[in-house]
C-alpha cells in the first residue's frame, strides 16, 4: 500500500556537486548543489538549479560560465560547509583548503581536489520559483588520472568514491549491480 505525499522533489538521490565560478582569482566562489542533471547528449548540455539570492547566482548570471565539481568521500565535509557558508563572507577555497584552478575553456575554476570538473557555458536562464535554472553547454570536462582506466580510458566510477545527497544527508555509491542493456543481453 503507499501513502500520498504533498507534491515535492523526490527524485533522490542526487550528486553532491560543487559549483565553481568567477572571472579571476579576486571573486572565485565555491557553492554547494544538487539541483543539477544532464540535460542532451549532443550537444553535451546540463542544469544547474540556484537561488537568486546565492552568492555565486550573479556571479555565474554576469560571467556566463560555471565548473560542475563532482564530490567524494575525502571531500564531504567540505561539501557540507560549503553549502552551508556564504562566499559573502569566507573565502571557501581557503576556508576549506581547495584548491582552485582556472578552466581550460572557461574563466571559472576547476577544484583541483574533485574528481571530474565539468567546465560549461551557460546558453538560457530559467526562472522557476525557489530556483532559476541555469541551462549550459558542456565545453570540456576535466578527469583527475588517478580515477581513468589505463586500458580503456574509462572513468573508474568506483574507486573515485563518489557522493550523493538526498533529503539532508549525504551517502556513498554503492557497487555496480550492472552494465546498460544487462537485462537483455544473451548469455554465453
Amino acid at each position: 500500500m503507499k501513502q500520498s505525499w504533498r507534491p515535492g522533489t523526490m527524485i533522490y538521490p542526487l550528486p553532491a556537486i560543487l559549483v565553481s565560478c568567477g572571472a579571476n582569482e579576486q571573486e572565485y566562489n565555491v557553492m554547494t548543489a544538487s539541483w543539477v542533471g544532464t540535460i542532451c547528449s549532443d550537444p553535451a548540455m546540463c542544469y544547474v538549479s540556484i537561488r537568486p539570492e546565492r552568492h555565486s547566482y550573479d556571479i555565474i548570471k554576469r560571467t556566463g560560465e560555471f565548473v560542475l565539481n563532482l564530490t567524494n568521500e575525502a571531500m564531504a565535509f567540505a561539501t557540507d560547509w560549503c553549502g552551508v557558508r556564504s562566499g559573502k563572507d569566507y573565502n571557501k577555497f581557503a576556508e576549506m583548503r581547495l584548491t582552485p584552478q582556472r578552466g581550460e575553456k572557461v574563466a571559472a575554476p576547476i577544484v583541483v581536489e574533485a574528481p571530474l570538473s565539468i567546465e560549461c557555458r551557460v546558453k538560457q536562464i530559467l526562472p522557476l520559483g525557489s530556483h532559476d535554472m541555469f541551462i549550459a553547454e558542456v565545453l570540456n570536462v576535466q578527469a583527475d588520472e588517478q580515477f581513468i582506466d589505463p586500458e580503456t580510458g574509462a572513468f573508474k566510477l568506483d574507486e573515485a568514491k563518489l557522493i550523493t545527497y538526498s533529503h539532508g544527508h549525504y551517502y556513498k555509491l554503492g557497487d555496480e549491480i550492472g552494465r546498460f542493456g544487462w537485462s537483455v543481453r544473451k548469455k554465453k
